[in-house]
């Protein structure tokens, strides 16, 4: 292994055999992520809601390495309904699931609501994946190594707060705060289903992530008037998202990574840089808080958990 500021895709062990199934993998982190998978040798599922965009993703990968094992599943996490059947999908093509990256995800949108009448960066980010996972979590238990790693950000410390008392944003709408509650809730999720996973078998592990400040289409959502700014700031601080995937592709394939963990640049601010373990927020740490938007998440998806 590498030293542990350096650690690169040439870290990541073997990974034949292994089942991966990544969201938003048709693009930015998602597509970096399942590339460097499927070039360890991993099978690869890039669960997508643009199936066009999906399969060229496919075909790039596939060019890059003409032995890669990649396969295509439709997935729109704004819709419960698509989640369910992807899920059922899933289950049924993959009696084992090794890693399962919840990484797709939406910023600063203008107000949207899902297909399920939830607040568009919460019901995505959040509780669509909750529901995916909870779905798909029995084919990952019996696993050995097996992984369930959820991409949050920087943006969990930033005006983040899970607001029980409008959770969808219907008295007033703040694109930023919504989009914090959001990546605080990836990381209240994590936690307390690592709780779960401790108590109930050694196999399986939940761990976060985040890619600092990476240039990716997750900025197509900056309004007009920040464009210009952000595009500047892209120039001289972001790094390219090939590296922005590597914290998760660290806490996805380290054999050293333990349940809770959360992987982040090693640069200023966490901004840029080579994977390490990070912190997060005390906020997000907070087991009340984890607990209450667990029971709160069963209840707005209809999916329990078998842990």
């Amino acid at each position: 292994m590498s030293s542990e500021g350096t650690w690169t895709t040439g870290d990541i062990p073997d990974q034949r055999g292994r089942v991966a199934i990544v969201t938003g993998a048709n693009t930015g982190l998602g597509y970096h992520t399942a590339a460097a998978l499927a070039q360890a040798g991993a099978h690869v599922v890039l669960a997508v809601r643009n199936l066009e965009k999906g399969n060229l993703a496919l075909a790039r990968i596939v060019a890059a390495n003409p032995g890669a094992d990649v396969t295509l599943q439709e997935l729109d996490l704004s819709s419960l309904d698509s989640v369910r059947a992807a899920a059922a999908a899933l289950r049924e093509t993959y009696a084992r699931v090794d890693l399962l990256i919840n990484n797709a995800g939406v910023m600063w949108t203008p107000k949207q609501l899902t297909a399920d009448g939830f607040e568009m960066q919460f019901g995505t980010n959040h509780l669509g994946h909750f529901a995916l996972t909870g779905l798909l979590l029995g084919n990952l238990l019996p696993v050995r190594g097996s992984r369930v790693v959820t991409v949050s950000s920087n943006g969990h410390r930033l005006r983040a707060a899970i607001h029980f008392d409008d959770l969808q944003w219907e008295h007033s709408y703040d694109r930023y705060a919504a989009y914090g509650q959001s990546k605080l809730a990836n990381l209240l999720f994590t936690y307390e289903l690592q709780r779960r996973l401790a108590q109930h078998d050694q196999n399986t592990i939940a761990v976060a992530a985040h890619p600092g400040a990476s240039s990716t289409e997750l900025g197509r959502s900056v309004p007009g008037w920040a464009k210009p700014l952000f595009t500047v700031a892209g120039a001289v601080f972001f790094q390219g998202a090939a590296m922005g995937a590597l914290p998760t592709l660290r806490a996805a394939t380290d054999p050293d990574v333990v349940g809770a963990q959360y992987y982040g640049p090693d640069g200023l601010g966490e901004m840029r840089g080579h994977p390490k373990l990070v912190s997060s927020s005390a906020q997000s740490h907070d087991e009340a808080l984890q607990q209450r938007l667990w029971a709160v998440s069963e209840e707005l998806t209809g999916v329990t958990y078998p842990v």
